[in-house]
């Protein structure tokens, strides 16, 4: 199997399911209207709720979403075989994810903004809204924890990596001041010097390495964990125009760009993919995910086809900065289907491998001696990018050896493998950095608004010691996990949490529906709901009776149980609401044929 044949197999899928699908779904199901104001016009207060530029607004809202999710996820998935992921990524991104985040941004932009949990408890009630709101933090703080673990194992002992992320934060910051003051209202310029001087910091990378500087970007897993949460905080209590929405920006040129180059690269190298279609581990007994295809596989890539932490970003600050109800197609719908081909690329990456090399890299080397298995070009490639990359589980590592693997393949590229692989680890950091600080800023959010029912002034969004309290609790939360976890905890608790979340915010979404007078629609959310909550149920209880609790891990099966508990309640609240809704219908109908006798 060549990698160039699905390259256009996805292009060509996605792009129709924009055209026609996305059509339907903006004018028939939701019926969009450009001439009603957004929450982000009506309460622009220059923090929080600001009318962006459209693309600045879908550049923000892709980097957010595309975090370490479709990046890492089907990579680590790709031990079952290219086969399982491709299909899952091209038919759920287009009649699951994409519906899912054009719905629930829909519902936030007609809810003032508000979150998820809280349009849980106005559709449907009291009850499910504060479900929701527990289901919610709790997801958040796991799904940070769990994007932070690539991160943190990609860069550890890494001066060339850590100095080149490290670089983009004040880049981001010059270019929000350079666009807000210098510069306003010149969206191009911005973004062209940010993306220049990042490219300058991978390439002053090697001198920083070889320096004396080198021992300031060298840290432990331990303080990159700190680093992170830290780092955390601060993106979430500083205004969303200085860090959030100009780093956002940047880093979607960096990630478009990188995916498009990546995409010609397979092009031109026409890369073999060298793992097979399906792999005995379908059965279950994997080194890297111990359980079968199904249900494991719908949980590991949490992102690229479905995800439930874009609720909260399309929940979260997205509604509070899309200026024209319009743009939910393009900045929804689109986005999500962007990061579906952004997936495929790193599966390609991944599997182009050969696959003794790929699992060297996602196991641990005592885990990998008893596959039986010999590398092939895993001691070369480890020589050329001038670090040993066996032994780095977590996706991130063998995505950027894929990708470096590709690039140094283009004639007169392959002296440069070791800038392209560090290029492809600052690539993936920004992808998940951007996830982090959106994420965290959406937990702050939540804790406002849960903290408001205690202390009423900590629900308002503009005090500072509201800001600086959330702020540093969701940073803390996620952070401490993160700092004692392992890809092998956490990572199967996000999947189940994720697309739990996603499960619930379908079913708010369909109580939406309804409430319009929609329900003759409703199987575009009621399907993909079905569907992903049997699944994801089924691999939470796995995970529990085969993973947590022969390991003696309680804690992580009773949050997985806390949540598989939640979210059937809020289901099952919503379906009742869903019936309600449809007998006053019928009754009304009833009432006026009864007039008209």
């Amino acid at each position: 199997m060549n990698g160039i044949a699905l390259v256009i197999i996805a292009a060509l899928i996605l792009t129709l399911a924009y055209r026609f699908y996305g059509a339907f779904m903006a004018a028939k199901v939701l019926a969009l209207d450009p001439g009603r104001a957004t929450p982000a016009v009506r309460h622009n207060d220059g923090r929080d709720y600001v009318p962006t530029n459209k693309w600045v607004t879908f550049g923000h809202h892709f980097a957010a979403i595309a975090g370490a999710g479709p990046l890492v996820g089907p990579v680590l998935a790709a031990q079952f075989g290219y086969l399982p992921g491709t299909l899952w990524l091209l038919i759920g991104a287009v009649v699951a994810g994409a519906v899912h985040d054009m719905v629930i941004l829909f519902a936030s932009i007609r809810h003032d903004g508000l979150s998820v949990a809280e349009i849980a408890k106005k559709e449907i009630s009291k009850a499910s809204g504060l479900a929701t709101s527990i289901a919610v933090l709790f997801i958040l703080i796991i799904t940070m924890a769990g994007l932070g673990i690539a991160v943190v194992n990609a860069l550890y002992d890494s001066s060339w990596g850590t100095f080149t992320v490290a670089a983009t934060i004040p880049i981001a910051i010059f270019v929000g001041l350079y666009l807000r003051y210098i510069r306003p209202g010149h969206i191009g310029e911005g973004p062209l010097i940010g993306v220049t001087l990042v490219l300058i910091a991978v390439f002053v990378g090697p001198w920083v390495q070889q320096s004396a500087l080198a021992s300031y970007f060298t840290f432990s897993r331990g303080q990159l964990s700190v680093m992170m949460a830290v780092y955390g905080f601060v993106a979430a209590a500083l205004p969303v125009w200085l860090l959030l929405a100009p780093r956002d920006y940047l880093s979607t040129y960096m990630k478009i760009g990188t995916i498009l180059a990546l995409a010609v690269g397979i092009i031109i190298v026409r890369p073999e993919i060298h793992m097979p279609a399906l792999t005995p581990f379908i059965n279950g007994g994997g080194p890297i995910i111990p359980g079968p295809v199904w249900p494991f596989m719908f949980i590991t890539i949490a992102c690229g086809a479905i995800s439930g932490f874009h609720s909260l970003i399309s929940t979260g600050t997205t509604p509070k900065m899309l200026a024209n109800e319009a743009e939910i197609r393009a900045v929804g719908f689109g986005g999500m289907l962007v990061e579906s081909f952004v997936a495929l690329m790193a599966l390609i990456a991944a599997t182009s491998l050969y696959p003794a090399d790929y699992f060297a890299i996602n196991t641990a080397p005592a885990v990998f001696a008893k596959l039986g298995m010999q590398v092939n070009e895993l001691p070369m490639l480890s020589e050329l990018v001038g670090e040993n990359v066996a032994g780095r589980p977590g996706g991130a590592v063998s995505l950027a050896v894929g990708m470096a693997h590709i690039f140094a393949q283009i004639p007169g590229m392959n002296s440069l493998l070791s800038f392209w692989y560090h290029f492809a680890i600052m690539f993936e950091a920004l992808f998940i950095l951007t996830t982090i600080d959106a994420g965290t800023r959406v937990g702050r959010y939540l804790i406002q608004e849960l903290g408001g029912m205690v202390y009423k002034p900590l629900k308002n969004v503009n005090w500072v010691p509201g800001i600086i309290f959330s702020s540093a609790a969701i940073s803390f939360a996620w952070g401490y996990l993160l700092y004692g976890g392992s890809i092998s905890t956490i990572w199967p608790l996000f999947g189940v949490a994720n697309q739990l979340l996603a499960t619930m915010s379908l079913a708010i979404g369909t109580t939406v529906l309804f409430r319009m007078g929609k329900g003759r629609y409703a199987w575009t959310t009621i399907i993909p709901m079905s569907f992903l909550g049997a699944t994801t149920v089924a691999a939470g209880y796995l995970n529990i009776t085969t993973n947590y609790l022969p390991k003696n891990n309680y804690l992580l099966a009773g949050a997985s149980a806390v949540m598989i508990i939640l979210v059937i309640f809020v289901i099952g609240d919503a379906v009742r609401t869903w019936l309600r809704i449809a007998a006053g219908e019928r009754a009304a109908v009833s009432a006026t044929e009864s007039v008209g006798k």
